[in-house]
């Protein structure tokens, strides 16, 4: 009876080879070059559909209008109508890859890159400071052969990868006074003051305010952030009161906005077109390709100045709707940051929507004489190489990680 019960030794051995083999097999699966791959470089599952579309919606309607903005410009300054065309829309082509790129890549790779971009972009900051195009006295270009580098439009990026690894690693400290408020902003003043001293105000009170976002939605003490709130309108406050506190550049435009007389031909001269712009367009707009103003009065109508351009040309319903592309553009990226689990990738694409948004508005205001002319672009629309690839990367990562958030597939 027992030499029934027991099993052969050879099956013994056999069915141990054979665990033994499978085991093996099983690691080896696992370690294999292809399976690493995918599973740790590249994200599986569907990318969100209405934010891709929006995306490449507010792209095409942004290369069109750059077209129709710029050629008279572009002939006048340059001898060609299609300059700065042709040259966005190869920018476009390289950033839609590597949107594309991007959107299949794991966005849990962007935690190794953290520190190393965070050293290249304040090297960058630097050199831009004494290398740097010969425009006025702004310092924001690097010269590369027939191109420029601009080294703010990179730190954007950076400061959102640096604040959304810092808070989500210091997440249950946010609430204290250190954790929560000392450090961060010495993250952001890094890079503000660095900012600054390119005589870039506008950007530099873009990314203040793209820290301050992630700050706020990563649970800093509210009472302290209030006070921070009241601090930032002081400042303002005083601003507005002596102008001549800023350099320059910035004083003097505080100055046009607050005298809407004050040297017509000159500092209000882009603001005063631009609205003569924005309120000849009316209801409907003068038509497609119509527009008078960007016949050389409003000067470098495909950079910060395109909106009244659109206004007057598509009217207040097509400008409507391009800002509705935007609300909707940011609401859906909110969706995306708040049903995905993984707090590193809520705050990065919390970040990159509140650049658009923040961007968008301040945009608005500038070119409506809303607040001063800050010199500040329309995301998607205006002339840019570096802003429109980092832009369209920057919308690939929220692709990214789209693809591993509980959305629902549409």
């Amino acid at each position: 009876m027992s030499d029934r019960l027991d099993p052969p030794k050879n099956y013994s051995n056999q069915s141990r080879g054979r665990n033994e083999r499978a085991n093996e097999s099983t690691i080896i699966k696992k370690n294999k070059p292809l399976s690493f791959l995918k599973s740790d470089i590249f994200t599986l599952g569907g990318m969100d559909i209405p934010f891709f579309a929006l995306t490449m919606a507010l792209l095409t309607i942004g290369l069109v209008m750059l077209f129709s903005a710029s050629y008279p410009y572009a002939l006048q300054n340059q001898g060609d109508s299609y300059y700065f065309f042709k040259r966005q829309l190869l920018f476009a082509v390289v950033g839609v890859v590597a949107m594309l790129i991007a959107s299949k890549l794991n966005y849990k790779l962007l935690k190794l890159i953290v520190k190393p971009l965070l050293a290249v972009t304040l090297i960058l900051l630097v050199v831009v400071l004494f290398y740097h195009t010969n425009l006025g006295s702004f310092k924001r270009w690097i010269p590369i052969g027939s191109f420029t580098l601009q080294p703010s439009d990179i730190a954007k990026f950076t400061v959102i990868l640096t604040m959304a690894a810092y808070c989500s690693k210091y997440y249950d400290k946010m609430k204290r006074p250190l954790h929560g408020i000392v450090y961060p902003l010495i993250i952001i003043a890094v890079f503000c003051g660095l900012i600054f001293l390119e005589h870039h105000l506008s950007c530099t009170i873009l990314v203040f305010l793209i820290g301050a976002s992630i700050m706020f939605c990563a649970g800093t003490n509210d009472k302290l952030f209030l006070v921070g709130v009241g601090i930032v309108a002081a400042v303002i406050a005083l601003v507005i009161l002596k102008p001549e506190v800023l350099m320059n550049y910035a004083g003097e435009r505080v100055e046009a906005w607050l005298k809407k007389d004050f040297d017509p031909m000159g500092a209000r001269w882009q603001t005063n077109n631009s609205l003569y712009a924005i309120g000849s367009g009316g209801l409907f707009g003068v038509g497609l390709g119509n527009s008078k103003q960007k016949f050389l009065y409003v000067s470098e109508p495909q950079n910060d100045f395109i909106f009244s351009i659109v206004c007057e040309e598509l009217g207040f319903i097509g400008a409507a709707l391009i800002i509705i592309l935007f609300a909707l553009l940011f609401f859906r990226g909110i969706q995306i940051a708040i049903k995905c689990k993984d707090r590193f990738a809520s705050f990065i694409v919390i970040g990159i929507v509140a650049q658009v948004a923040i961007q968008t508005i301040l945009n608005i205001m500038v070119v409506t004489d809303t607040i001063p002319n800050t010199g500040i672009a329309l995301p998607f629309f205006s002339y840019g190489g570096t802003a429109i690839m980092m832009l369209l990367f920057e919308m690939g990562v929220v692709l990214s990680i789209s693809r591993k958030s509980n959305q629902k597939k549409v």
